[in-house]
């Protein structure tokens, strides 16, 4: 067994990875109204922007999995920079509408691959009493993003301009690709890899997500002291278990209403309850620091060995009472209850990813990472593709918000379920 090297430079390097496809999208949405008049386009048109980039990432997600398991950590690493780098700079060539939509494809692309392959350099590089709270910092990534965007692209754009902000943050990816060369080739593996068939928990996941034996090693997990840390593990199926299509469907139904959400939280603020656009932006600006601080504390608490079931329902509950109280702003127009929603939202909603990500570390071979956090990943970027589309269609009907609300309490209310099974599921298993 090799010495520790992990250390800040690789969680920098894992963050990195993780927020850096997000960059483009965010920074887009940051400089809205310059693009979509300079580029004489409509809301709707501007918003399929996002469309494109959550499909494409959800279709890479599903169909790339497997091939990164093929493939070496700096490798995968290599193409996340490098196709973040190449759909900001695609973005900053002058040209027409078409072109920003294949740029937000590469962006979709670019999120296809980090989930796996960081996962992955966790099982195998960092040693077990750091990985669950090294996933909370890692997956924070995507908020780290939503703020550095949210700054750094309208004040920017004000000296380059929209497109010539985007060329400048295309160098952003390409540094950090230079420095993820240098940690990766510092950090070796703490142990050989060995294949799904003689990795002792070669098992699919367990529905349970509790702690059990840690992929890659005959050592029970540090987080254990429950029974199902000795439990033995069936033989690994062929394809994915049941475990994973369920984590993965819970990632759809939690991403439909984290964007559904988050793309019309400021809308919401400003035409229902008289925001200024300052103040309404201000709503997501919150709820991207609560959300980063749930996946930190959400990690902590996976860390000492929750069950991940159990996680799964109190977040969607939470969720659930978070829109309660977006349809009590909406009814009543007091500011503190759509604060309140807020802070629900993003303690709730925004922290689910690192609950599945943790449940698969704990019971997934490094081998089969890559392609099983694939699957989870494409179930939430299908959720995030289908959310936005879903509550435009409703808030602009007659029923307005409100209707929009409440298919969304429907839409969590049905997570809510599915983390019941899944928590009765781990209890029958359990007790056999």
């Amino acid at each position: 067994m090799r010495k520790d090297t992990a250390g800040p430079g690789l969680l920098s390097v894992l963050l990195g990875a993780v927020a850096v496809g997000p960059l483009l999208l965010y920074g887009l949405s940051a400089t809205s109204e310059e693009i979509i008049t300079d580029l004489g386009i409509n809301e709707a048109q501007f918003g399929l922007l996002a469309t494109v980039c959550f499909a494409c990432a959800a279709v890479g997600n599903a169909t790339l999995g497997r091939l990164a398991d093929r493939h070496s950590d700096l490798a995968l690493m290599t193409v996340i920079f490098l196709i973040a780098s190449l759909a900001l700079g695609l973005a900053g060539v002058p040209g027409g509408y078409l072109v920003l939509v294949i740029a937000a494809g590469l962006s979709g692309i670019a999120q296809s691959f980090p989930n796996g392959v960081t996962n992955r350099i966790l099982l195998e590089r960092v040693p077990a009493s750091k990985r669950i709270g090294w996933v909370g910092v890692k997956q924070s990534g995507v908020q780290v993003s939503q703020l550095v965007a949210s700054l750094s692209f309208p004040l920017l754009a004000v000296l380059l301009g929209w497109r010539g902000t985007a060329l400048l943050a295309a160098l952003v990816p390409l540094v950090l690709l230079a420095v993820t060369w240098r940690i990766l080739r510092r950090v070796p593996p703490l142990h050989p890899r060995r294949d799904a068939a003689s990795s002792p928990a070669a098992g699919g996941p367990s529905t349970s997500g509790a702690p059990g034996s840690k992929p890659g090693s005959g050592t029970p997990s540090d987080s254990g002291a429950s029974s199902e840390a000795s439990a033995p593990r069936p033989a690994a199926p062929r394809g994915h278990s049941a475990a994973v299509w369920a984590l993965a469907a819970f990632g759809c139904l939690n991403g439909i209403g984290v964007q559904a959400t988050n793309v019309y939280l400021p809308l919401f603020a400003v035409r229902e309850l008289d925001f200024s656009l300052v103040l309404g932006g201000a709503t997501a600006a919150v709820a991207g620091v609560v959300g980063v601080t749930a996946r930190i504390g959400w990690a902590r608490v996976m860390a000492r060995g929750a069950s991940g079931p159990l996680l799964l329902l109190v977040l969607a509950l939470t969720a659930l009472a978070g829109v309660g109280a977006f349809l009590g702003a909406d009814a009543t127009g007091w500011p503190a209850l759509l604060w309140t929603a807020v802070v629900l939202h993003g303690a709730s909603a925004l922290g689910v990813s690192v609950v599945l990500m943790s449940v698969l570390l704990r019971s997934i071979p490094s081998a089969k990472m890559a392609s099983s956090s694939g699957v989870v990943t494409a179930g939430m970027f299908t959720g995030f593709a289908i959310g936005p589309l879903g509550m435009g269609l409703l808030v602009s009907s007659a029923g307005g918000f409100t209707l929009g609300w409440i298919a969304v309490a429907g839409v969590y209310l049905l997570s809510t379920l599915l983390a019941v099974l899944l928590l009765s599921r781990r209890r029958r298993s359990s007790g056999r």
